[in-house]
């Protein structure tokens, strides 16, 4: 039977400031990634996300767009994104680009135009420029809080000096939230898609999908807030956004795909923009939220499959990203579940720990039904980095936070390729400039890393990068054709147990004790070894039965 290839696809996601850099300048840029497509082609994923190469201050790490139609030099140029999107393709991997459609930058020129234009002046209309409150305005039109903390308004300084409206940023001033009711700004966005769509791109993942549209009169959150019912986010008109956007991916050839990032507090919300005519999966945040816990883990398993059937859309698995604590961290604490308003980033943990359950962890995401992303150094079993200098964090959410949220930059530290230089491999070697300067990476990597690198584990069986490479392989091989379904089974307290077709089963020993393993049970893979036919605490083991 063939499957669309999204529903089952292994996506690797690549923050490109931190992947691997092709003109030694100590950032990471599409030529390193170009240099690098052999490597994700023998790592065995289906295809790449990367997160947004577009011009941009970089005041949020690219998230604040100032030219959607080109990629800032920091990371290339625009015939530069056109040869690596048909090189990924010539390597069998597809690209799926981020798409930022909430918000832009200040530095946008529909930002600019607005500003000079002045107030009531059609330029402001695309953006939410609303006058204040108190006798002077000199009160914020609302409650809103921004995500990065602090208040989600600024008030603008008109260009005679006077005070004049707020605007509305979602996240940092330096990102306005566009108004979506305009017509201009759907009409923008619509041709944002064609242009990369005639550029080859496979699709998009659409950042803040759940925020685009604001409830009419932007009414105050109120100090006892419904969280499934909040003004700037789940509101109804977002579908038909999504709906006019499908009927453009539908219209080209080769199976383009959206992937969603919608955090919202049920299951029956999220479902909603997979319905057949909008987007096509979404990122399941509950699933990487979720404690290592036994019964945690399989009550979010069962509600996002019964969540996704009724719209018959393709579940998806995650552990880690751009954005969040490191899972092989997390998974080596004593609290183990993550929670974005708290992410207690300076929490001790335990790497063996930590390492040994991320190793079962990727064996449990990867037998389930639907698809699977991979975040960059997962295969490396990477762990967060919790002390970076102060000087050095460049997340906005650190300064908004008056540096109580040190921010997600922990994550983000250049990956290493090799087990020595200044870099670890991540600048080019052969380039004159690392040569000459011994170039250091954007955010420091930690000595430890060298043994991590990908030429220290490439040769090792046992490795983290073996492992994956295993078991996305068996992956592609064994369950990428199969129903999106499971079928429980009731092993030893402690366990996660499912079959699914052909006689596969994943067990996962999330207890304190050894469990059998099912008599004349032939092992696949297993995340560690196997004393006496056993499977020890965090573990997990691929069977054929």
């Amino acid at each position: 039977m063939t499957t669309h290839w999204w529903r089952h696809a292994a996506i690797y996601q690549i923050y490109v400031r931190s992947f691997a850099d092709g003109d030694g300048d100590g950032t990471g840029d599409l030529a390193g990634v170009r240099s690098r497509l052999p490597y994700l082609r023998e790592l065995g994923v289906d295809a790449l996300w990367f997160n947004p190469w577009y011009t941009s201050p970089m005041a949020d790490g690219g998230y604040d767009v100032a030219d959607y139609r080109d990629v800032d030099p920091l990371f290339g140029t625009l015939a530069e994104a056109e040869e690596l999107i048909t090189q990924a393709h010539e390597h069998g991997l597809r690209v799926l680009i981020d798409l930022v459609p909430n918000h832009c930058s200040d530095q946008h020129v529909w930002f600019r135009d607005a500003l000079a234009a002045g107030p009531g002046s059609p330029e402001r209309e695309r953006f939410w420029f609303v006058p204040g409150k108190g006798e002077a305005g000199e009160l914020p039109p609302n409650d809103w809080t921004s995500y990065f903390g602090g208040s989600a308004w600024t008030r603008v300084t008109e260009a005679d000096g006077s005070a004049g409206p707020w605007y509305l940023h979602m996240f940092a001033p330096e990102q306005p939230d566009l108004n979506w009711e305009h017509p201009e700004v759907r009409a923008e966005f619509e041709d944002v898609l064609r242009f990369w769509l005639d550029r080859g791109v496979d699709g998009f993942r659409v950042d803040v999908a759940h925020g685009l549209a604001k409830k009419p009169g932007l009414p105050d959150v109120g100090p006892d807030p419904d969280i499934t019912d909040l003004p700037y986010q789940d509101c109804d008109a977002v579908h038909d956004i999504y709906r006019s956007w499908r009927k453009i991916l539908d219209s080209y050839d080769g199976e383009r795909t959206f992937v969603g990032e919608v955090w919202l507090p049920t299951p029956e919300q999220s479902a909603r923009y997979l319905r057949p005519d909008e987007l096509h999966s979404a990122f399941n945040f509950d699933f990487l939220c979720c404690a290592w816990d036994p019964d945690a883990l399989r009550r979010v398993i069962e509600e996002t499959l019964a969540g996704h059937a009724p719209v018959g859309a393709p579940p998806t698995w995650v552990l880690s990203n751009h954005d969040t604590i490191r899972h092989v961290t997390r998974y080596g604490r004593e609290d183990t579940s993550f929670d974005m308003g708290d992410k207690r980033l300076l929490d001790p943990s335990d790497p063996v720990l930590g390492r040994r359950r991320a190793r079962a962890a990727a064996l449990l995401t990867l037998s389930l039904p639907g698809g699977v992303y991979v975040y960059q150094g997962d295969e490396l079993g990477l762990p967060e980095v919790q002390d970076l200098p102060d000087h050095l964090i460049q997340d906005p959410t650190y300064v908004r936070s008056g540096g109580t949220d040190r921010g997600r930059d922990g994550c983000r530290v250049p990956l290493p390729w090799s087990a020595s230089g200044p870099s670890l491999g991540f600048s080019s070697e052969t380039s004159e400039a690392s040569e000459a300067s011994g170039t250091a990476p954007w955010l420091p990597q930690p000595s430890a890393w060298s043994g991590l690198s990908v030429a220290s584990q490439h040769t090792d069986p046992e490795s983290f990068l073996s492992l994956y490479r295993s078991a996305l392989a068996l992956r592609r091989d064994r369950l990428a054709g199969m129903a999106e379904s499971l079928t429980w089974v009731d092993a030893q307290p402690g366990t996660v147990c499912f079959d699914r077709e052909d006689g596969f089963r994943c067990l996962l020993n999330a207890s304190a004790s050894a469990v059998p393993l099912p008599e004349g049970a032939r092992v696949l893979l297993a995340s560690g070894p196997l004393p006496d036919r056993t499977v020890p605490p965090d573990t997990a083991v691929w069977l054929s039965l």
